[in-house]
């Protein structure tokens, strides 16, 4: 049985009971898991070269299916964020082939030796990488997910249990059968990859409950109450992040003409990332010059503008922002602003509104912008470019399972380093310890 078929027998089994259907993919994926860790780099490297093809080879029908889904968000009255987070057309999908290709063209995670000492009694350690295990991704309405996230899990030797949204269910289960394909062309276990073969959300609880010790870590990537019911419920470990409610801090030595090409960009490239940028902060010091034509850039461009009594006394435009603004990812053209007395204040307030996701500053003073990176205690924190660098693809980690916004194991862009624990290798002589 191909992949292809098997994944489809399963998706359209809607009537079989969810506890059991959930509790033979955790022991498939454990089963896979097992088989891909001890997989060659040249085997796991094939696989996804050959799943880069198989996407591109299914345009058609992942498109097709894709134009379902989106029709169903339409009905549904799904937000203009939303729709632009589910669409796919031909270039977003060359894009996910291409990028599904390139996690071949990584290094091997696994087997690095990440240290090594010798005691003074002859044994010799290793500190060793690797695979997690199997890991369980839960996410909202990126269907690009589903290639993101197999992709690193195969390239670092650990098997996938995907769980896409009901609003991609269509179009993650024509891409997640593509990743299979690739996977059975390499010879490798098609259940190393396993969309959640149902909609219901029994299925997500099925996952928290760690299906019978079949999960090793659970990821999250939607919403707010998505991600609060994992860490909530989960009785594994999590990598997530609430929000991302992203700063870019103009600083009184900033060039205008440079801060507002990377707040335009932090913005408005796509609003609909965790990495766009949700509240823009101006020095007091250069409010003079930089405040009225940041933000007159920004009603231009069509962006709402919520602002303190400075930010509205640029323009009749600007409405007044509570304090719940401050505190808001709007995943929207709308964006937060306020004057600050300094880089002290603005630190001040990251601290007390963001979200520790992604946070830049604006400045030609190096002093500046190294308090900046040394006092912010963000994921990623940036000088001189824009928040949507907060992309693991961007960081040329290839693809991305998320963004972690914790300071366990992994933070930042998960990539196939952060997909990888470690174990220790002790080199004897026929040493006993006395």
């Amino acid at each position: 049985m191909t992949g292809d078929s098997a994944l489809r027998i399963i998706a359209t089994n809607e009537a079989a009971d969810v506890g059991s259907v959930m509790q033979d993919v955790g022991k498939r994926a454990r089963a896979a898991a097992r088989k891909v860790a001890l997989s060659p780099t040249e085997q796991r490297n094939a696989a996804l070269l050959a799943m880069a093809e198989a996407l591109r080879a299914r345009t058609t029908r992942i498109l097709a299916a894709n134009a379902q889904d989106l029709a169903d968000g339409k009905t549904a009255g799904l937000s203009a964020s939303f729709m632009d987070r589910l669409a796919l057309d031909e270039k977003r999908l060359a894009a996910i082939a291409d990028a599904v290709a390139e996690v071949a063209d990584l290094p091997d995670p696994l087997g690095r030796v990440l240290a090594e000492w010798t005691r003074p009694n002859g044994l010799r350690f290793e500190r060793v990488a690797t695979p997690l295990g199997v890991i369980a991704v839960i996410f909202e309405s990126r269907p690009n997910v589903t290639a993101d996230a197999g992709a690193l899990c195969l390239k670092s030797g650990n098997a996938a249990i995907l769980r896409a949204g009901s609003d991609s269910f269509r179009s993650s289960t024509e891409i997640a059968a593509a990743m299979r394909e690739g996977l059975e062309a390499a010879g490798l276990p098609a259940d190393a990859i396993q969309l959640v073969p149902t909609r219901d959300r029994a299925a997500v609880g099925e996952i928290l409950s760690g299906l019978n010790g079949n999960i090793d870590v659970v990821v999250p990537r939607g919403g707010k109450s998505l991600v609060a019911r994992v860490q909530s419920e989960a009785r594994v470990p999590v990598f997530a992040h609430l929000d991302g409610n992203c700063h870019v801090y103009v600083d009184a030595k900033a060039d205008l003409a440079m801060a507002r090409e990377i707040l335009l960009n932090a913005k408005l490239r796509r609003t609909g990332v965790c990495g766009a940028a949700e509240t823009l902060l101006v020095d007091e010091a250069c409010a003079a010059t930089h405040l009225a034509p940041l933000v007159t850039a920004l009603l231009e461009a069509g962006c709402a503008v919520r602002g303190d009594e400075a930010a509205r006394a640029v323009d009749a435009r600007v409405t007044a922002a509570t304090e719940e603004d401050w505190a808001t990812e709007y995943l929207d053209r709308i964006i937060a602003v306020k004057a600050v007395p300094g880089l002290d204040a603005a630190i001040d307030h990251i601290e007390r509104y963001g979200s520790h996701h992604t946070d830049a500053i604006v400045t030609a003073d190096e002093a500046a912008a190294s308090r900046f990176l040394a006092e912010v205690d963000s994921a990623i924190v940036i000088h001189n470019a824009s928040t949507q660098f907060a992309d693991g693809g961007e960081f040329g980690f290839g693809a991305e399972i998320g963004i972690a916004t914790g300071r366990m194991h992994a933070r930042g862009p998960v990539g196939v380093e952060q997909l990888c624990s470690f174990k220790y290798r002790v080199h004897g002589a026929g040493q006993t310890r006395p």
